[in-house]
């Protein structure tokens, strides 16, 4: 690591481990919505990626996806974990890339968890979420396998599609190699992850296939097709910005696809017979409402549904694991709620 990247580090570092008072004294006093009050960890990280990128939106995409990979170092912190492997499988365009976390201690087949990481469609992978899957397996006590499926522009929809469903059925196939037990296999991510991993477990519903024992989403994109009152709120200060979802759907969605595909907005698809889920999004997310909608969509259903909404916490969190202390809680939170939906 360069000395510029060292000193960067430990400045967030030394921000983060900051007492509450210091963070209010430093960036000034709490940001408010209604009766929501922004925690003073996403205060002072929404103050320094101000001066470090003012405008992400005007900042090309391959920076974006530098910038990401270099923020799960800066906020996911060093996390331990027993060991970590890498392999390729098949795919419908080629390689797939995935990682395989083993908790430390864990003996014997295990419950686990398909991770689908987020960025828009556009950006992420392995590395940038990274920290969170290792932080996830140790917490809940699961294997997690990370897919790093083909991203828009380059590979717009349904390439991400079709490489997670490839992924998700081979993990099964293979389980009993994986030292997984195939009865106890969750499928989750993160924003776009988090649409990627319903849409999966809704293509097996559809499809027959074999269906996740659980849909862990957190802070999912749900709809295509609705702007809800939660992206008017926070759709400008609050990292994931307006003009960044613009973005997004631009690279993601190219071929004027029609947005009430379930591939797409998985809100307008069959929900009957899914699988249990647990939801989790942040009370300063644009994303927020879309996802309680789709939490509420599947309680209609008849699906199991346990929501969550983490208080003055915002877009990204999960990937914080290392800065302040109310992103590691509220993962810590989800990890013990998928632990027990794999029991």
């Amino acid at each position: 690591m360069s000395v510029s990247g060292r000193v960067r580090r430990a400045a967030v570092a030394a921000v983060g481990a900051a007492p509450r008072p210091v963070k209010r004294a430093m960036f000034g006093a709490p940001r408010r919505h209604g009766d929501q009050v922004l925690h003073p960890d996403m205060q002072a990280l929404l103050a320094l990626m101000r001066l470090e990128a003012p405008d992400p939106a005007s900042t090309p995409i391959s920076r974006q996806r530098r910038d990401l990979a270099r923020a799960d170092r800066l906020l996911g912190g060093t996390q331990p974990i027993g060991a970590v492997t890498e392999r390729q499988i098949a795919g419908p365009a080629g390689p797939i890339r995935l990682r395989f976390y083993t908790p430390r201690d864990l003996v014997g087949p295990s419950p686990a968890l398909v991770w689908l990481h987020g960025g828009g469609f556009t950006l992420g992978d392995l590395e940038s979420h990274d920290a969170l899957c290792r932080f996830v397996a140790e917490h809940a006590m699961v294997r997690v396998v990370a897919v790093d499926y083909r991203l828009a522009p380059e590979h717009p929809f349904p390439s991400a599609v079709q490489d997670c469903v490839a992924a998700w059925t081979w993990v099964c196939e293979n389980a009993s190699a994986l030292a997984i037990d195939a009865d106890r296999i969750a499928v989750g991510g993160d924003s776009a992850g988090g649409n990627l991993a319903t849409v999966v477990a809704q293509e097996m519903v559809r499809s027959g296939g074999p269906v996740p024992r659980l849909q862990l989403l957190v802070y999912p994109v749900t709809d295509f097709t609705t702007i809800r009152q939660s992206r008017r709120d926070f759709g400008r200060g609050y990292f994931l910005t307006e003009d960044l979802m613009e973005e997004f759907t631009g690279a993601y969605l190219v071929r004027d696809e029609d947005r009430t595909d379930p591939r797409i907005s998985p809100i307008r698809g069959d929900l009957h017979d899914l699988p249990p889920a647990h939801v989790v999004t942040a009370a300063f997310d644009p994303l927020r409402d879309e996802g309680e909608a789709y939490a509420e969509a599947l309680r209609e259903a008849g699906v199991g549904v346990s929501l969550v909404r983490e208080p003055g916490l915002i877009h990204g969190f999960a990937t914080m694991v290392g800065f302040g202390t109310a992103a590691p809680a509220a993962v810590r939170r989800f990890a013990a709620e998928l632990q027990r939906g794999l029991v």
